[in-house]
């Protein structure tokens, strides 16, 4: 029996389907809870390990001891919380998937297991979840639970982190309701002592989302939905190629019993020609069904020249009448009627595993980080919380509210009362929907009279970013579905100079959504190398609006171009910036385009490296960046990979810093168990200063290093700018894209609307699309100037700033040094 310390002593456990991101929150709640003084614990088995708790005692590995001389230097000397639960033997069992083997150190007996900070080293980058998930039936019954409340107790623990589905999350809040009378009810038995009792009358309970059907209501984001996601894009990208090929359909079953998040958002990402959703059943016309109307749109995409057909299908779709929709019945009818060769593929469990992608990092360590504040200030009075995401901040929600409302989704659903199913899923749910429709549907009919139709520039500037292609490819089919004429501007601003501009088709673009780079060509020649040249090219071409897809470059040009409206007027027309950039440096806008692509590119990198750091058991690898003067690429793909240092040009770099950083990364080596050091990173911006440069800290860490350890470096350089867009960003272009031409065509009819010949078009014409929490705004490029820091093109604001101070105490940097 576990001995009282004083401390909050807590466990987590994983519960329900996997989803990737778990191992990430196990890491996270436990280094955390560290660093806040507690104690850490595992639940194997999910629920099914609390009932069958320990019957074998915890031992501490004999073999993993600390070098003394290090733990003298750590901290001035000073134990801390850290040193002190350094790690306890298991982590390896737990990763290696040998907890169960028979001969020498095992887990056979110990279901809830001690782990120290360096038993979850790693981690995060692998998928499912490395503590094991079982559907416990025993835990349903209240035998099962009050076993499962007193293993909790002989172990001390009084504070339990949940990651699973709606179903084990209000197991855990029914376990927490029930415990002051399962306490009761052990002590009564004379299984607990009136002390222990007394200590433990109340248990605190948080809940993480660990879903990839990113099912539950009260927050954007489930724990697992993007690396889902990622794995769709994937297969729909390899299954374009052979589709294309032979001509064929393809239709594609994927998961999702009561939301269609997965299905929506990977029709969007891939351009699937049509989709199917629990919450929206596919709309018929008049005296039709929806077997006719798909076949007529697909039969459109046919006859336009398109060699292939994607349908997308959830696995809880149905029609208007709870009839379930099964891809093998809509293979059946396209080849029936329309004579397609359609083959079916269902991707099944594919989609639950696989490494989790960056975003499937940031967020469980992000949430992980909350979940343990919130046991910490848990009192009996207070709810217990499920941890969420919305407006881009972590937050904490009633855990029943967030279940009640999910359930009464499901519900609306089974009442057939789809508009209320659809008005509980968030807007960009929503938005994604409608954004299909308009760009997957090829329209007979124009949907604007002549009068109110465009002729649309669409450029590219700066560097390529993922994403850019996508974006161009939304906002022409919407120009064709409402009759404006979309005009390529190759090669940027110098393109439209060598009059290098075409008009885009709808099915020219069709295979754009998956294409890295830039389709359009792209450079970062700014419009005042001729303003008055680029001002004839409008005129001559009679341009009724332009959208710039960039990053920096976008921005100053549409500043330009603004400020050019006084003397010339062929710049009085609605204008519109969309932030495209790996390095995220626009102002004002939480993500640009391509950042989460990059982002990604930076991991897969960054996990081979440390394969080969890991390898050499002593190897520090300084990785290279590009951001440009922004910090934000660096900083999160520090976050998302477990570097040990990151350098930023905000924070820069100097000798004090760079003394400590060698000080740091010996202690830690010293701390390492003799023979199983970690390879480590350091992340360094490429402009974080221009005297100690990657070579230079490269060869100052070797020397350093001593018989500690050896440096390389890497740099990624433009691999971070290439590659196949993030489904993420793909989806994020379309929606973006589009809120941009509608922006285009407010203004253009506001100007319209102007009486006389000469039209003045408002600053606020000219303006920068923005994502700002979960909502999208519009900032005219004037009131943009204001925050930002011009000369280091980057905003005078990073709302990412403190994530810093996060990385460093991940790797324990505050409680070493």
């Amino acid at each position: 029996m576990s001995q009282s310390t004083g401390k909050m002593k807590l466990a987590v456990l994983t519960s329900g389907g996997d989803s990737a991101g778990m191992n990430a929150v196990v890491r996270a709640i436990v280094k955390i809870g560290i660093l806040r003084g507690c104690e850490t614990w595992i639940v194997r088995e999910g629920y099914e390990g609390l009932v069958r708790g320990n019957t074998q005692a915890h031992a501490i590995h004999a073999d993993l001891p600390a070098d003394a001389s290090a733990l003298k230097c750590a901290h001035r000397g000073v134990p801390t919380n850290l040193t002190q639960n350094l790690r306890f033997g298991d982590g390896d069992l737990l990763r290696d998937g040998t907890g169960d083997h028979h001969h020498g150190r095992t887990l056979k007996g110990r279901y809830i297991v001690r782990v120290g900070w360096d038993d979850v080293r790693g981690w995060f980058a692998e998928g499912g979840t490395l503590i094991g998930t079982a559907r416990s039936a025993a835990f349903r019954t209240p035998e099962g639970r009050l076993s499962a409340a007193h293993n909790l107790i002989k172990e001390g623990i009084d504070a339990l982190a949940v990651c699973g589905g709606d179903g084990s999350l209000t197991g855990a809040d029914l376990f927490r309701s029930e415990w002051p009378s399962l306490v009761s009810q052990l002590l009564t038995r004379g299984m607990i002592t009136e002390e222990q009792a007394e200590k433990h009358g109340h248990l605190k309970i948080v809940g993480l989302v660990g879903s990839i059907d990113n099912d539950m209501s009260m927050t954007d984001l489930t724990i697992g939905a993007p690396t889902a996601l990622h794995r769709i894009c994937e297969a729909i990208d390899n299954i374009n190629s052979t589709a294309a090929s032979h001509s064929r359909a393809f239709v594609l079953e994927v998961m999702g019993r009561h939301c269609g998040w997965l299905a929506l958002l990977a029709g969007v990402s891939s351009g699937a020609d049509f989709i199917f959703i629990p919450e929206r059943p596919p709309l018929t016309t008049p005296g039709g069904t929806w077997e006719d109307d798909m076949c007529e749109a697909i039969q459109g995409h046919r006859e336009a020249g398109k060699r292939k057909t994607i349908v997308i299908v959830a696995e809880g779709a149905q029609d208007a009448d709870l009839q379930p929709i099964r891809a093998e019945y809509v293979k059946d009818v396209l080849t029936e009627r329309l004579g397609l060769d359609t083959r079916v593929t269902t991707l099944g469990h594919t989609q639950r595993g696989g490494r989790p992608c960056a975003f499937d990092r940031i967020l469980p360590t992000l949430q992980g980080e909350e979940a343990v504040k919130a046991l910490l200030e848990a009192t009996p009075d207070t709810p217990s919380y499920m941890i969420g995401v919305r407006e881009n901040k972590i937050t904490r929600v009633p855990l029943m509210e967030a279940v009640a409302m999910t359930r009464a989704v499901a519900d609306a659903i089974g009442a057939k009362d789809f508009a209320k199913a659809m008005s509980m899923r968030d807007p960009e749910f929503y938005q994604s929907l409608d954004g299909f429709f308009a760009t997957s549907t090829l329209f007979k009919e124009k949907q604007l009279p002549h009068h109110r139709r465009m002729r649309v520039a669409i450029m590219h500037m700066g560097a390529p970013a993922g994403g850019m292609n996508a974006a161009t490819r939304a906002a022409v089919r919407y120009c064709i579905k409402q009759g404006h004429r979309p005009l390529a501007v190759h090669n940027g601003f110098r393109g439209l100079l060598d009059d290098n501009i075409h008009e885009l088709s709808w099915l020219g673009v069709d295979a754009w959504t998956s294409r890295g780079g830039s389709e359009l060509g792209t450079n970062r020649t700014l419009p005042d190398v001729d303003l008055g040249a680029v001002a004839a090219r409008f005129q001559e071409h009679n341009f009724h609006a332009l959208l710039l897809i960039g990053g920096f470059e976008a921005f100053s040009a549409l500043l330009i171009l603004e400020t050019g409206r006084k003397h010339y007027p062929a710049f009085h027309i609605p204008m519109a910036h969309l932030p495209a950039t790996i390095s995220n440096n626009v102002p004002m806008t939480e993500f640009s385009l391509g950042s989460d692509t990059s982002l990604n590119a930076l991991v897969d990198a960054c996990d081979s490296i440390k394969q080969s750091a890991s390898a050499s058991r002593n190897r520090v690898f300084v990785v290279e960046t590009q951001g440009g003067k922004c910090g934000y690429l660096a900083t999160m793909g520090a976050l998302a990979t477990g570097a040990s240092i990151v350098y930023t040009p905000e924070q820069g770099m100097n000798l004090d810093t760079l003394r400590q950083d060698v000080k740091f990364l010996k202690i830690r080596y010293g701390l390492d168990a003799k023979g199983k050091s970690e390879g480590r990173m350091v992340i360094r911006n490429e402009c974080a200063s221009t005297v100690y440069t990657t070579d230079v800290v490269t060869k100052m860490f070797k020397e350093e290093g001593g018989n500690l350890f050896d440096s390389r470096s890497a740099s990624l350089g433009h691999t971070l700018q290439g590659g196949i867009p993030s489904p993420m960003d793909r989806a994020r272009a379309a929606r973006l894209s589009l809120r941009c031409m509608a922006f285009l065509e407010e203004h253009h009819d506001a100007l319209e609307k102007q009486a006389g010949k000469v039209k003045l078009a408002p600053p606020e014409s000219a303006a920068v699309i923005t994502i700002q929490g979960s909502a999208l705004k519009w900032v005219p490029v004037q009131e943009m100037v204001q925050h930002a820091d011009m000369k280091n093109r980057r905003g005078k604001t990073a709302w990412w700033a403190e994530i810093k101070d996060l990385v460093e105490a991940l790797v324990g940097r505050p409680e070493i040094l």
